[in-house]
């Protein structure tokens, strides 16, 4: 027997932090076991304390899986996530508890699904004008939306990036910017224009902000949480489709504003690899999926490489070609 409750322990406490993993992995590794424990109970009739290693096996994570996917609704990206986690997982156990290497091997043979490349969901300037015009200036918290719309916009930055920021943050000397920790642990700075600095330094004027304020705060002045951002600009969303109804036919979330980001960047002439450096990829194969979502692009392209225009004539065959067609 092989108590499941130390392994998991010895997972956030030891290989966790070895890894210097990021607040936002321990996040998304918690909230998968969580699931996964809550899960158990349910169907095991086992209380988290007294499962065992050999409880959750291969079928066992399998029909997990498919209840992230059928019962709850996540979407594949999503249920690969969770299966991520349970590999690393299985990944450790493997190294503190080799008696059970065949389960280990089933569990961690469990591949990921792939599902069918999409075109990313991007905002036109009009629906982006109207979401921007969606907030009520007049109060702190409509200026507070209106700024943080305008910045994910305008930075491209995932929404855990953009809760992240404190006013530390910001510079607002030549060549304006915000610093970010992103994937990885990576830090990196994104420019701002001259429209963005100068809201968020009225912005940070006004509420009197010192350094370790988050840029974005809550009510109670901490920082916001991702699901709160996701929130209100569902709210504001609904306000804004009042003015431009095109928006009332897209899931308009927090990363479908980083795409607006990087489709305007293209739009702008912007090649691949500075988009890239922009938003944080590690490399350009991600930043590709917005030349296939730009129509436009395509029908450039399509433009410089269509043959010059040739005349319609009838095919007339010649007298020998009907000579041997009566012959037949």
């Amino acid at each position: 027997m092989t108590a499941l409750a130390p392994v998991l322990e010895g997972f956030f406490t030891e290989r966790l932090t070895q890894r210097r993993a990021s607040s936002h992995t321990v996040a998304s590794y918690r909230d998968t076991f969580c699931l996964l424990l809550r899960y158990a109970n349910h169907n095991l009739h086992i209380p988290p304390s007294r499962l065992d290693l050999t409880d959750i096996d291969a079928p066992f994570i399998a029909g997990f899986l498919d209840h992230l996917e059928h019962e709850r609704g996540n979407s594949l990206t999503t249920r690969n996530n969770r299966l991520a986690a349970i590999h690393s997982l299985f990944g450790y156990a493997a190294l503190r508890c080799p008696e059970h290497a065949a389960l280990i091997a089933r569990v961690l043979a469990i591949p990921r699904k792939r599902a069918d490349s999409t075109i990313v969901c991007f905002l036109t300037h009009a629906e982006v004008n109207a979401l921007l015009a969606s907030p009520d200036r007049a109060t702190s918290l409509g200026q507070r939306d209106h700024a943080l719309l305008l910045t994910a916009v305008q930075t491209g930055m995932r929404v855990a990036e953009l809760t992240g920021l404190t006013s530390a943050d910001a510079d607002f000397g030549p060549g304006a910017n915000l610093h970010c920790l992103g994937k990885g642990r990576k830090h990196r700075r994104v420019p701002l224009t001259r429209p963005t600095a100068r809201l968020l330094r009225d912005w940070l004027r006004e509420r009197r902000a010192v350094p370790s304020d988050p840029l974005f705060p809550n009510r109670a002045g901490r920082p916001l949480s991702t699901d709160a951002v996701a929130d209100l600009l569902t709210k504001h969303v609904v306000v804004a489709a009042q003015r431009c109804p095109t928006l009332t036919s897209k899931i308009v979330t927090p990363h479908v504003l980083r795409h607006t980001c990087a489709m305007n960047l293209l739009h702008s002439g912007v090649d691949l690899a500075t988009i890239a450096l922009w938003l944080g990829h590690a490399t350009t194969k991600a930043t590709a999926i917005y030349v296939h979502a730009d129509l436009a692009l395509k029908e450039q392209a399509l433009t410089r490489t269509a043959p010059p225009a040739i005349g319609r004539r009838r095919y007339q065959p010649t007298d020998a070609v009907l000579a041997f067609l009566q012959t037949l």
